[in-house]
């Protein structure tokens, strides 16, 4: 196939013209409603076992999405490629602007996303990328989020008994790993990689996104929760490796989080009481942990903050502007901010997380309850 229009609309209905959908689902996160059509029944399939704990039968949708299989797709328009993040090095992106949307390309599956207004697509090799399709799901809820006034961060976060801790870190700290050992502890799971922050009057609610956490075998060998996701010869492989291998290889499996965990419930949304930004180092140091206030120490917001990227089109406003440190703070308000320092001691920093759920139990009456919760999704 071969997308060649320069309007989004004329483009969706060649998809859709040409490749018809057939079958439908219904998810919903919170107050969103997303109705998925495809016209191959592996994707849905593939798709409800992903997010089985938020599939509903049906609903008015907030946006409808389909997802459309088909051979690798060509773009016979000008794509811009999309500068890598930093900190990497690979294009994995392509995209054009046009005056009613955006298509966005992947370059190494050749799967095409076109959106805006009513549009949200999906084509291409969707069946063997079903990833990129989770993503797009999961950035079209983001962007009804951030339509309802809500600031994307870049952090995990977790629900100790309560008390919702959202986890940040620079490249690499372990944000992923640090919320998997509290969940070996009791905590509820939250999200993995992106919070969206929406205050109501004095509160901060923290949303998250249906995503697994994709972690690496250093992860799974501390985690004896992790053990059964790796069979007896690769435990024995990863073992025979020295820390700083382990701590550099990228071989990612999705968590199942209700085989591993399964008292911990999936709580997409929470009240925040806390944030943890992790600044530790790989080194023979105690770890050190004390309160910081972010609007003396910003370099830590860069840790913190999260561009909206290619996959949020704000129709509202046509030139938007990714939000200032100053929003970060003004956002956040009162809640409580650790920076985590000196040598990486996962053990230790649960202990200071377990420690702050103690302190508050000292000067709040009552912790808030999450604001919605289902068991732990799985593959």
């Amino acid at each position: 196939m071969k997308l060649q229009a320069r309007h989004r609309k004329t483009v969706s209905e060649f998809i859709r013209k040409s490749l018809p959908p057939t079958e439908e689902m219904f998810l919903r996160f919170g107050a969103c409603i997303l109705k998925i059509r495809a016209n191959d029944s592996e994707i849905l399939e593939g798709l409800r076992v992903y997010f089985h704990p938020f599939v509903v039968v049906s609903g008015v949708p907030t946006y409808t999405i389909s997802v459309h299989e088909t051979d690798a797709v060509e773009v016979d328009l000008p794509l811009i490629p999309k500068e890598p993040d930093p900190g990497k090095s690979r294009i994995k992106e392509e995209f054009i602007d046009l005056p009613d949307g955006r298509i966005v390309r992947k370059r190494l599956t050749g799967v095409v996303f076109v959106f805006g207004a009513e549009d949200h697509i999906a084509v291409g090799p969707c069946k063997r990328n079903l990833n990129q399709i989770v993503n797009f799901i999961n950035n079209r809820y983001i962007q009804w989020l951030l339509h309802e006034g809500g600031l994307l961060a870049h952090a995990s976060g977790v629900l100790l008994h309560g008390f919702g801790i959202a986890i940040a870190g620079f490249s690499g700290m372990g944000k992923s790993t640090l919320s998997l050992h509290l969940l070996g502890i009791g905590a509820d799971f939250v999200s993995n990689d992106r919070l969206v922050l929406e205050r109501k009057a004095n509160e901060v609610i923290m949303h998250g996104v249906a995503k697994l956490p994709r972690i690496n075998p250093g992860t799974i060998l501390n985690n004896p929760s992790l053990f059964g996701m790796l069979s007896e010869r690769e435990l024995q492989r990863y073992a025979r490796m020295s820390v700083g291998e382990l701590w550099t290889l990228e071989e990612k499996n999705d968590v199942p989080l209700d085989r591993c965990f399964p008292n911990s419930r999936f709580v997409l949304s929470a009240h925040l009481h806390a944030l943890v930004i992790l600044n530790w180092k790989r080194q023979d140091r105690p770890m050190d942990a004390r309160r910081v206030f972010l609007d003396e120490r910003k370099d830590l917001l860069q840790a913190f903050r999260k561009s909206t990227g290619l996959f949020f089109l704000n129709e509202r406003t046509p030139h938007p502007v990714d939000p200032t440190d100053d929003a970060y703070i003004d956002r956040l308000g009162d809640i409580a901010v650790y920076e985590i320092t000196g040598g990486v001691d996962f053990q230790a920093a649960v202990a200071f997380c377990r420690s702050l759920l103690h302190a508050s139990k000292g000067v709040e009456a009552e912790l808030h309850q999450p604001v919605g919760s289902m068991p732990c999704m799985s593959h």
